[in-house]
């Protein structure tokens, strides 16, 4: 779980698509339908943190064995503060297999749902183009 910590915090894409299983599921906080797929869900990461600015986790906590983990984060999208949490679950292999999102205060997550709304067309083609 650190590499994927680590791999974010380095902004090292190819190691945070790496951290995904084949089959993951990506729920959003700002879309009501999940996401399943490496391809898709690393375009996703990758415009998420092409809209957040000094984005860092704060806080890692790790359940009973190991395959489930909360990192809580803090970033900000111009004047907008954001707060939220990643929750991870790993597959046998430790790759992650399901990854949710939470965001608050509502500001953040309405921001977060403009921005990444103007993102979506290039996710699209660089989820296709993988």
């Amino acid at each position: 779980m650190i590499d994927f910590r680590v791999a974010v915090e380095a902004r090292d894409l190819d190691a945070v698509e790496a951290a995904l299983a084949d089959d993951v599921v990506f729920r959003s906080p700002v879309a009501f339908k999940p996401y399943v797929g490496k391809a898709i869900t690393a375009a996703i990461l990758r415009g998420v943190l092409r809209v957040f600015e000094d984005f860092r986790y704060v806080r890692e906590l790790s359940g009973e064995g190991a395959r489930d983990h909360a990192l809580v984060f803090e970033a900000r999208m111009g004047e907008v503060a954001v707060e939220g949490c990643d929750f991870l679950h790993l597959d046998e292999s430790g790759l992650i297999d399901e990854f949710t999102v939470m965001v608050r205060p509502l500001s953040a997550a309405q921001a977060l749902a403009t921005a990444m709304a103007a993102e979506f067309e290039q996710i699209r083609r660089e989820a296709m183009g993988r």
